[in-house]
Formats: structure tokens, sequence, C-alpha cells
């Protein structure tokens, strides 16, 4: 039988751990063919041990995702592999320091927005040919509650967040007339290695995992899948324009 994603190529970014470990590996197991970057060496070659394990294939792309012109090098080099990308994944992100605004030196706070905010405008500048060229190019960007929440001691994060979602959007406003569909997923609270860092007091055994999301993000990639410039929310298992009222009542977001 003819997996789902067969001959299909995903890029999916901190697919060293948690979500975008899972992730890849489920769009493994749909037949993609997986282009994994993270940071970690170590947690890349387990990961193609277990796509191996399930009949999959991968390609490892240690990379740091503040170096932007190493994501531009990926682009050309997978351009020139292949000639295409049918899937982007943006999952990798820090949660960086849980600290009163006033006490966050510079520093830090600009590592958060260099991996969550500007590595994904990158990830757009050079995958979107890539995606034009595949017949049904598919994106999905990880994003958090906390973004509307406006969390206390979470401001680095949450302004990051925010700033994602906004860019997400505005690209998928700017493909609406092509192929390209292009999407948010916001998990909620999840068994994953950063969520413990920021709440070290939660039971993780009360929390869904990794995989169980994982399963919810790959029919976004699918190419019979039609929507774009929407929110999946996890938590209530609903698909969301960013003006619903659940969005408003669920996240406090305020006016425009």
């Amino acid at each position: 039988m003819t997996k789902p994603l067969a001959s299909r190529l995903a890029l999916v970014t901190g697919a060293s751990r948690g979500i975008g470990y899972a992730t890849a590996l489920a769009l493994a197991k749909a037949g993609a063919h997986i282009v994994a970057v993270a940071r970690t060496q170590g947690g890349l070659e387990e990961l193609d041990d277990a796509i191996r394990a399930v009949g999959g294939s991968a390609t490892l792309v240690p990379l740091n995702m503040t170096d932007s012109e190493g994501i531009a090098r990926l682009g050309a080099a997978l351009h020139e592999r292949h000639g295409k990308l049918d899937i982007l994944v943006g999952n990798a992100g820090i949660a960086g320091p849980s600290s009163p605004l006033g006490h966050i030196e510079l520093k830090p706070w600009s590592d958060v927005i260099a991996v969550n905010v500007t590595a994904n405008f990158q990830l757009i500048r050079c995958m979107e040919p890539l995606l034009r060229q595949s017949d049904a190019g598919r994106a999905v960007f990880v994003t958090s509650g906390i973004a509307n929440k406006a969390t206390a001691y979470l401001g680095p994060y949450a302004a990051s967040k925010a700033a994602l979602d906004a860019l997400v959007r505005v690209w998928a406003a700017e493909t609406a007339i092509t192929p390209i569909k292009v999407n948010l997923f916001s998990p909620g609270p999840i068994r994953t290695r950063m969520r413990a860092q920021v709440f070290p007091g939660e039971d993780p055994m009360t929390l869904d995992t990794a995989e169980q999301v994982a399963e919810f993000i790959v029919p976004m990639c699918k190419p019979e899948w039609t929507e774009s410039g929407k929110l999946y929310h996890y938590p209530s298992r609903a698909l969301m324009t960013f003006r619903d009222p659940l969005i408003a009542a669920t996240d406090q977001a305020g006016q425009d």
C-alpha cells in the first residue's frame, strides 16, 4: 500500500527532541523523506535510527537556527539536490528567561527573538521558492497560546510567539492564490523538556505527549489539506481563524 506522503520531502526544524522529533518520525512513517534540522548531533542520530526502524529515510542537518547563512545554504542544497520542498515544519524554539522584563538582559532577549522569529523569517525567505516548485507545498509553524495570554515573567517567549503569529499570517496572505498552504499549530501544555524547564513544579504525567500532538500536525502537511492562514488549537481540537470568539475567550486576545 502506498503511503500518503510517499515521494514528499519534509523539512523539520528542532527535530532532535520533543514535538519536532515526534513530528519528523510521524511524517517519515507516512512516507516522507525527512530533512531533520537541529543543533544536537546526537539527537539527530537517534531520530535517524528511529526513522530507519520504521522503514523511512532522513537527511541530517546539524545547524543552529541563528545561522542565517546556514539556512540559506540549506535552501540552495535542497534546490540543487531535489529542486523542491513539499513540507516545512517550523518547530525550533527556545523559552528564554523566566523573569520580570526589567531584570532581563539584552542578550537573552535577542537570543529568543533570533531563534523564534528571525530564523523562521529566514526559513520563509529561503524555502518559499522551493515550496512553490511543489504541487502542494505545506508549511506549519508551532506557536503558543502564551502569545495572546501575555503570561507574566515570560515576556521574551510571549513576544516572540506573537511576532511569529503575525509573520505566518502575513505569509499566508501573500501566498493565498498559490498552491502553498501556511498555518499555525498551538499545542498547549505538552510533556516536553522545554515545558518542564518553564514549569518545573508541574506533573508531566498529566500532560499529553509530543507523539500525540504529532498525529494532528501530519494531516496539515498532506496535499489534501486545503486550509491556509488558520490556527489549529490542539487543546480544543479546533481549527480557528484569528478572529474566532474561542481564541479571544481562551487566550484573552485584544483588539488589533
